[in-house]
């Protein structure tokens, strides 16, 4: 079973990410931004991280950063979900390394085939 790391401030957009995810067959482990991410993420080892873009403490962009300076997590699929959609900010989602983005409110089927698209069964 494939881990994910859903991260986002959000409590019910936690909620609703885990439970598409969950309902698909990944196992989900939930964080509340960045910092915290990278607190679980020294813990164990994740399959695919989903991040918010716009988080307190740490946003979506400084943990993709510092996930591609990782060698644990330098080739680990990074997706980023968020509101925004300009295309600035997604430039400086790829080039702080984010593999893909998403936006939100997201459809539980069509990020279920994101997922399985960058990380396969």
């Amino acid at each position: 079973m494939k881990s994910v790391l859903a991260v986002d401030d959000s409590v019910s957009m936690r909620r609703m990410l885990a439970a598409a995810l969950r309902g698909a067959g990944y196992e989900v482990v939930e964080s509340c931004d960045g910092a915290d991410a990278l607190e679980k993420m020294r813990e164990r080892q994740f399959d695919v991280v989903l991040t918010d873009q716009n988080m307190p403490r740490m946003d979506g962009l400084e943990l993709t950063r510092q996930l591609r300076a990782d060698a644990r997590y330098s080739q680990v699929p990074v997706l980023i979900l968020t509101t925004e959609s300009s295309p600035e900010v997604k430039q400086a989602g790829r080039a702080a390394g984010a593999t893909g983005w998403l936006l939100k409110p997201f459809d539980p089927e069509a990020l279920v085939a994101t997922l399985r698209r960058v990380a396969p069964h």
